[in-house]
């Protein structure tokens, strides 16, 4: 999970009035998935999967051991690209590189999956008519299938980042065939019950009905699309040398996912700016938003009267995690204010399979530093493969 919310205040500080001296990009800044694999030796393929519903989800794929599926889900406003941009450190060329047969994908409404079979997503509003259920029920469902026939094999790895961790424990609570279909999936900084989150995080969650309402009054069910106001905003803000990195990540981002500088250096921090976000739809940030108020993880919040006529009753049912019986590793750290370990420490307790679990050593290591960090491929990558290889029979 993400926090655009803080951003959009962030981004319309006083910063704006500065005399704007842009840094120059690098060139992964302005690379799809797919280009950042070749630039390192990687020959990545490009799938599109039809999701139940009509929606077109770009798969990328870097060909490996067909035997050794694994299957990264991204977090949320975000994309696969956050699997790849780090070049050689990041974990799809470290998992290609162990010959893994790496796929990633692109759930509905991000830059690669704005896409649909009948639907405009500029002028369908219903095409974001989406949130965490749809994209564990339907999306992660069809790329399993996908991969699966593919590949042909019965089973694969799946290592899932922030709200991708939770679109599993969707698909595994709505359809329990599919856990036999997972081999172990590995949860980096897993989100399922959100309340113990940090400071800054909470004040997010806590403003962030207030802006959903004015969302709704404006009919903008897009948010942090490439094409975008905020995307703009951010870009422009975001790419100003002396202040972008100072007032977007070091007094921005950071003061929501946890702080380490030391991870994400500022001539890296282009990088992150070129890809992220992705966007997504404002109902799904409100499904997150809502599973944090109600202290449920359950189905999104429509109203009585909606909620009537969809789930029978006043109020949206929980999600059983009694039927989540894949197994799964949970890696947490001791500074994600967003994935904290007091909540991930109840959802280990209500998770009946749970295998593998994990403190991140480092004190600093927080929320970004999954995907984005410097290090990770030496303090979060042999944990990964050694969970992978006692677990991928």
């Amino acid at each position: 999970m993400n926090c655009i919310y803080l951003l959009l205040v962030i981004f319309t500080s006083g910063v704006l009035s500065q005399i704007p001296i842009r840094m120059k990009m690098p060139d992964e800044a302005k690379m799809t998935y797919t280009q950042i694999a070749n630039k390192y030796g990687q020959e990545a393929e490009e799938y599109d999967v039809i999701s139940e519903g009509g929606y077109i989800l770009k798969l990328f794929h870097i060909p490996g051991d067909r035997t050794k599926p694994i299957l990264c889900v991204h977090g949320a406003i975000d994309s696969a690209d956050s699997f790849i941009m780090r070049g050689n450190t990041s974990l799809s060329v470290a998992l290609a590189r162990d010959n893994y047969d790496v796929w990633a994908m692109n759930y509905r409404g991000n830059k690669y999956s704005r896409r649909h079979t009948k639907m405009n997503p500029d002028s369908d509003q219903e095409f974001w008519n989406f949130s965490a259920h749809e994209i564990g029920y339907y999306d992660v469902k069809a790329h399993i299938d996908f991969i699966l026939k593919k590949t042909g094999e019965k089973s694969l790895s799946v290592i899932g980042y922030s709200e991708g961790t939770m679109a599993m424990y969707v698909l595994g609570a709505t359809r329990p065939e599919y856990n036999d279909k997972v081999k172990i999936l590995i949860s980096l900084a897993p989100i399922c019950f959100i309340r113990n989150t940090g400071l800054f995080m909470s004040l997010v969650l806590h403003m962030a009905p207030i802006l959903n309402v004015g969302l709704q009054a404006i009919n903008s069910e897009e948010v942090g699309g490439q094409n975008s106001t905020t995307r703009s905003l951010i870009k422009e803000v975001c790419s100003e040398k002396y202040s972008g990195y100072e007032t977007c990540l070091l007094n921005g981002l950071f003061l929501v996912t946890g702080s380490d500088p030391s991870e994400i250096e500022p001539a890296f921090f282009p990088v992150i700016i070129g890809h992220f976000p992705a966007g997504t739809s404002r109902k799904n940030l409100n499904h997150l938003v809502q599973i944090s108020q109600h202290r449920k993880f359950s189905n999104y919040d429509y109203g009585l009267k909606q909620n009537m006529a969809k789930y029978k009753r006043p109020t949206p049912p929980e999600y059983d995690l009694n039927k989540v019986t894949m197994k799964i590793a949970l890696i947490v750290a001791k500074n994600d204010k967003i994935s904290t370990i007091k909540d991930v420490e109840k959802l280990r307790k209500r998770l009946p399979n749970v295998v593998e679990y994990r403190v991140m050593k480092s004190d600093a290591f927080n929320h970004v530093d999954y995907v984005w960090g410097k290090s990770t491929h030496k303090t979060l990558f042999p944990h990964i493969f050694r969970i992978l290889n006692k677990y991928n029979k």
